[in-house]
């Protein structure tokens, strides 16, 4: 049996003390469990804390009192008289009564009788006029109060000084916990914004208004891309390498449904099979060597988004019927696990090679392929496409110049070369000789001779294989009248500058400098200078 052992400053017994411990540690449970939603509810915390302090018989009617950071306003939460434990929310001005001197003076109150507040009593109207009144300020930041914390405790519960202590204890508990909430909630605002803000910008980077293409087969291409992202339908792109695969499967999946879920990458081509299964199914923790702890593949990691799996055809026939499973049931285990995991997510595959081929061959799964096949979507070469050129020239430079840090320009005889070429390399290959170009250029202008370092000249008539990019975002024209096109122009074309009409000149006069002069109405000492000055590589024939 505990016996009540009083101190003689306050008459409160050691047995009070501990229950007001026991209590406050009850209390700090409450409050965590409000502080665990998001966006946080003063309301919710205030009916929790006063439902706890009334069915424990410390408070009879009790009240929180918080200033509104917003209006300056006190909003107040208290009990109401009855059965049940209900909550009534109203605001009050913080001019005049108990409540506004609490905050201005910061000192608490205790009245043996609510009467003797007769202006508290007109405003909250839920206390008992003949009950003690207690109310200690809440503090949550510097030296002046934010809240006010007010309880009547029960008849013949021990002197008021006892449960005054008891209150200001709890206001502290409220009040960082208040902080804490504001504070939080003002941090996770800020991550949420940012978060939108920048899907919004990878959304509009994979926008179809922005993907380069005005040929037809890649606005067929298009239109194709716009009708299955809608769905959930498993998509296969197919198309050489450098084409902007992973590009269109970026514009399908920030243009579908799951744009707000991940979209994870994987190349299938990079890893062997045993690294293969556990990036795609995870594995549990000493699963095998160097497995130290438990990991989540990209199948988890993209539940409820999509997964891109790139250069699918490069897969072993013994790695094809473990991922014919995950696709057909959507279940799968980790590497060294027994329990079968189950995840919902948006398949997008890519392949250069000729699958049907290799299902011929009994290199691919028969009915893998059907299950990959289910929307195939073709990326056309950039041979077949060369009308786009100008367009992809324009846009891939932009991007190369704010890496440089400047603006760079491409002259109409250099995009002509661009369009004469064959590109092995697709799309890839002519950001790779443009940026080239880019770092040769000190004035920022790339122009034929340039371009001509790349060994264009020499590769025109090459055979044309492979694939284009479709997936750029849109540039400016080439020239200022809309025309992306670009054919050979004579020397005598007005839109060409002086080195652009040289260089016609000599190229209609097959690089013979005396038949170019006459062109030009020059003496051939003229056009040696020229040729001198602004720099012109004369081509041997």
């Amino acid at each position: 049996m505990l016996l009540p052992v009083l101190d003689s400053s306050t008459g409160v017994s050691h047995c009070s003390i501990l229950m007001d411990m026991d209590t406050l540690q009850s209390i700090s449970c409450v409050l965590n469990l409000a502080l665990d939603t998001y966006p946080f509810e003063l309301g919710h915390m205030a009916r929790d804390v006063l439902h706890f302090l009334r069915e424990n018989d410390r408070l009879r009617r009790g009240m929180i009192a918080v200033v509104n950071e917003d209006s300056g306003d006190i909003d107040a939460f208290m009990t109401i008289p009855g059965p049940g434990t209900t909550t009534q929310h109203i605001t009050v001005s913080n001019k005049s009564g108990p409540v506004a001197s609490i905050l201005k003076s910061g000192n608490p109150i205790i009245l043996p009788q609510a009467a003797e507040a007769p202006v508290f009593m007109e405003q909250f109207n839920n206390f008992d006029r003949n009950m003690p009144l207690i109310g200690v300020p809440v503090y949550m930041r510097g030296r002046e109060p934010g809240g006010v914390l007010i309880g009547q405790p029960p008849p013949g519960s021990g002197p008021l000084e006892g449960h005054a202590k008891f209150l200001a204890m709890l206001a502290t508990l409220v009040g960082q916990s208040l902080q804490i909430a504001r504070t939080t909630d003002r941090e996770r605002q800020a991550l949420y914004e940012e978060r939108d803000n920048l899907r919004r910008a990878v959304k509009h980077q994979h926008d179809f208004k922005n993907i380069v293409g005005k040929t037809e087969a890649m606005q067929a291409l298009f239109g194709q891309v716009k009708l299955v992202a809608k769905w959930n339908t498993t998509v296969l792109i197919r198309g050489e390498s450098g084409t902007g695969k992973e590009l269109i499967a970026n514009a399908i999946h920030y243009n579908s449904p799951r744009a707000d879920g991940q979209f994870v990458k994987l190349n299938c081509a990079a890893l062997p099979d045993n690294l293969l299964e556990s990036e795609l199914f995870g594995h549990e923790k000493g699963s095998f060597t160097g497995a130290s702890v438990q990991r989540k593949g990209r199948f988890e990691q993209a539940d409820g988004g999509t997964l891109f799996l790139d250069e699918i055809g490069e897969i072993s026939p013994a790695f094809q019927a473990k991922l014919l499973r995950v696709l057909q049931e959507g279940e799968f285990e980790r590497v060294g696990g027994t329990k079968t995991l189950k995840v919902d997510v948006r398949i997008i595959a890519a392949t250069n090679r000729n699958l049907e081929a290799a299902v011929e061959a009994g290199n691919f799964r028969e009915d893998l392929y059907y299950r990959l096949n289910v929307m195939p979507l073709n990326m056309p070469p950039l041979r077949e496409r060369i009308e786009d050129i100008p367009e992809l020239a324009q846009f891939l430079l932009s991007k190369i110049g704010k890496g440089q840090g400047r603006p760079l320009k491409i002259t109409n005889s250099a995009i002509r070369l661009l369009m004469e070429y064959s590109w092995p390399g697709n799309v890839r290959e002519l950001e790779n000789s443009l940026e080239r170009a880019a770092v040769m250029s000190q004035q920022g202008t790339i122009d034929r001779d340039l371009i001509s370092l790349n060994g264009f000249e020499e590769s025109k008539s090459a055979p044309r294989p492979v694939l284009a990019s479709s997936a750029a975002m849109a540039p400016q024209n080439v020239n200022g009248n809309g025309n992306s096109n670009s054919n050979s122009s004579s020397c005598d074309d007005p839109e060409l500058d002086e080195r652009e009409r040289v260089v016609a000149a000599l190229e209609e006069a097959g690089w013979v400098q005396a038949k170019a002069a006459r062109l030009l109405g020059m003496t051939p000492r003229q056009i040696a200078y020229r040729i001198q000055t602004l720099d012109i590589r004369v081509r041997r024939i």
